[in-house]
């Protein structure tokens, strides 16, 4: 059965399931949609044309569906859909959409949003992913499913991160992260494959193995990158994984891809 403070408010309009918890000073748009058992500690602001799915809690203080930080938005109705069991910690903000975006922000299922992450305009986000505190993501990023963006770390707008891969702490990332790869740096550069993700999730021994051999093929130094992809030997392009990295890297991109120190 759900519980909703006394000094919470609840616009006109808003969708509440009967079984959400809203706590003390939430303030709810009524714009919004609250799944069953959604929880909103205290102090959880929450506008705009915004559905959050069942079971997710969102913490103190955090900043949900407000207007775009981009100068170009004028008021239009754009969207931001956050998933199921999802944790949002305090002080976060997350942005709906924008018309030049496509009008939707979308975070997926099972994602931890640690203190202070901030993700913007537009961006798309898988399942199972973890932003740690204070990550920031520009507008228009995507991030594949189980991404873990480091503390501190600032992705750039229109990045693309792949699924499985690893931002470390502090990093500034302005190209494009094939999944699976682990980037770090002031300007983040490639130092690897997230293999101690691939092991915990339960990879087959011989998909690692053919990963990591097609990585030594994708960035070594003999012809351009784009051939490399095209001509990476049938022996490693058949694995999942391999075919995962490919696929991304085939699609359309803005940024280019983050390269090897």
């Amino acid at each position: 059965m759900g519980q909703i403070h006394h000094t919470a408010i609840i616009e006109e309009g808003a969708s509440v399931h009967p079984d959400v918890r809203i706590g003390p000073f939430c303030v709810v748009g009524g714009n919004v949609t609250l799944g069953a058992n959604v929880t909103l500690k205290s102090h959880v602001a929450v506008d705009g044309k915004t559905t959050i799915g069942g079971g997710t809690t969102i913490f103190p203080f955090a900043s949900v569906g407000h207007a775009p930080q981009d100068l170009k938005y004028s008021g239009e109705q754009s969207e931001l859909i956050i998933g199921e069991n999802c944790q949002i910690r305090e002080h976060v903000t997350i942005n709906p959409g924008t018309a030049g975006g496509g009008m939707l922000t979308r975070i997926g299922d099972n994602c931890l949003l640690m203190i202070g992450a901030h993700v913007a305009h537009d961006c798309q986000i898988g399942n199972h992913v973890i932003l740690v505190n204070n990550a920031t993501l520009g507008g228009h990023v995507t991030l594949g499913d189980f991404v873990i963006i480091g503390g501190l770390s600032a992705v750039h707008q229109f990045v693309r991160i792949g699924e499985h891969a690893m931002i470390g702490g502090a990093s500034g990332v302005e190209t494009d992260v094939i999944p699976f790869g682990s980037a770090t740096g002031n300007r983040a550069l490639l130092n690897g494959l997230n293999l101690t993700g691939m092991k915990r999730r339960n990879f087959s021994r011989d998909d690692i193995h053919a990963l990591r051999n097609a990585y030594k093929f994708l960035f070594s130094e003999e012809g351009t990158f784009a051939d490399r992809a095209k001509n990476l030997p049938a022996e490693y392009a058949d694995f999942p994984s391999v075919k995962t990295v490919l696929d991304f890297i085939n699609d359309e991109t803005k940024r280019g891809f983050c390269q090897p120190r």
